[in-house]
């Protein structure tokens, strides 16, 4: 496996690891400190390189690239030394005199694959993390977002430590091949067949590992809302890069009295971010490549487009497309549609769209409009879901304080914030106790009285 030349650069980041240097809090903060300053030196270029890869405009690049970046490493220098300290516990009578406390320890070298859909925030968000936690790190891009691939290869190794944090681009057999190394902790963003196929590799070395998967996102539209408000954070979320994204609503459940007036509210909402043709509005992203678009397609000439669904191949273009008239068991609610084509259901009650929920597996996240808290209350708790969002969509995922991650078939483990720096190192524990006393009870022989003493001693004063 060390034929690859890329894979030398493993050796170095074991050793710098081993000599403690990522451990320092000095370290830590310099290294998100030169990444803050990538992040706004080269903005211009990544917006450029993500542009070239998805026609993603500036504005957009900014909200879901650079600048939520740019807030995560605020967040993490501000909090990182108070995350670092050690936290005291008390102990036993039994174990007196003593102190304890436990800490968090970076694991090592880690290994993060980032995903395609956003190229730049995949990456470097676990990778702000793992820096936080004192780890020393490998970065995969995506290669089906070769622009903002080759910018992150430019620029890590332009600002950070060369000898603690590599970059390494490549095709899937790269990707392969990384896997077959021991690492000693691994963060894959992508989808659940690769998901799959990452956890049997970190199988083989049993390394822990965290999934950033996906799934079918509902977005349930209740009674006595806002309708047109609802619709237009439906239609930002959903078309948000180009429908490519894993928390984007993948189907809207709508009372059936709300239906109608709903749909014509999406409609306008289309109209006013995008204009009577999306394909010419400069905020409407493409389809990352063809096999994806082709992908869409099929999926677009087996439903029912409520208004005629628009494409180009020689663009990779789909418009935004709404599906009426779905049914739950309907070829398009098989699997996470990742595009922009959104189905819309009708129910008559909350129980006939919480079952529909029950019978797909776990999504990442789950939307609710809704102006009742006792349906917010019914819906949290007989759903399941990574994370869920009421009267509005995808903002959970963007603040630090709340972890971002999944459950069942949409991942497992969480990062952002505190959770990110957790996911990133392991809790060590630590007791320190004096030579003096050492009494001769803990010791053999165990005399019937000395043993009747032990139990009275462990059973009342653990």
């Amino acid at each position: 496996m060390r034929k690859d030349p890329d894979f030398h650069q493993l050796t170095l980041l074991r050793e710098t690891f081993d000599t403690g240097r990522t451990r320092k809090v000095s370290w830590r903060r310099s290294q998100l400190l030169a990444l803050e300053a990538f992040l706004i030196e080269r903005e211009q270029d990544i917006a450029s390189a993500v542009y070239d890869d998805f026609r993603k405009s500036k504005a957009e690049a900014f909200l879901t690239e650079t600048g939520y970046l740019r807030g995560e490493i605020r967040f993490t220098l501000k909090h990182l030394a108070s995350w670092m300290k050690p936290h005291r516990v008390s102990i036993p009578l039994i174990y007196q005199p003593a102190k304890g406390y436990h800490i968090r320890e970076p694991y090592g070298v880690v290994l993060v694959i980032g995903a395609w859909n956003y190229p730049l925030n995949l990456c470097l968000a676990p990778l702000i993390s793992a820096i936080a936690a004192g780890n020393g790190v490998v970065v995969k891009p995506s290669e089906h977002a070769p622009n903002t691939s080759r910018i992150i290869s430019e620029g890590l190794r332009q600002y950070l430590d060369r000898s603690a944090v590599s970059v390494i681009e490549g095709s899937v057999e790269k990707t392969k091949a990384l896997l077959e190394e021991h690492f000693d902790y691994i963060f894959f963003t992508g989808s659940q067949t690769i998901g799959r196929e990452v956890m049997q590799a970190a199988a083989k070395h049993l390394t822990p590992l965290t999934l950033e998967l996906g799934g079918k996102c509902p977005c349930i539209v209740e009674e006595n809302v806002d309708l047109r408000v609802a619709a237009r954070r439906i239609v930002w979320a959903k078309f948000l890069n180009g429908g490519q994204t894993c928390i984007a609503p993948d189907y809207i459940l709508v009372h059936e009295k709300q239906e109608a007036e709903l749909l014509r509210h999406i409609q306008e909402a289309i109209t006013h971010f995008y204009g009577d043709d999306p394909q010419s509005s400069p905020d409407y992203p493409r389809i990352i490549n063809e096999h994806h678009f082709h992908r869409l397609e099929q999926l677009l000439a087996a439903s029912s487009p409520w208004k005629e669904g628009k494409t180009d191949h020689h663009e990779n273009y789909i418009a935004p497309t709404i599906l009426k008239d779905v049914a739950p068991d309907s070829e398009i609610m098989q699997s996470e549609i990742f595009g922009p084509l959104l189905p819309v259901i009708s129910y008559t009650h909350l129980g006939e769209a919480l079952d529909i929920i029950q019978k797909n597996s776990k999504p990442l996240a789950l939307y609710l409009f809704s102006s009742d808290p006792m349906v917010h209350e019914r819906v949290v708790h007989q759903s399941q879901s990574g994370g869920v969002c009421i009267n509005d969509l995808l903002f959970h995922a963007s603040c630090s304080r709340l972890p971002f991650g999944g459950t069942g078939n949409s991942g497992f483990g969480a990062y952002h914030g505190q959770a990110g720096f957790d996911t990133f190192s392991y809790q060590r524990s630590v007791l320190q106790r004096s030579l003096f006393p050492d009494p001769d009870l803990r010791y053999p022989p165990y005399s019937n009285r000395k043993f009747w003493f032990l139990k009275r001693l462990v059973t009342f004063f653990h």
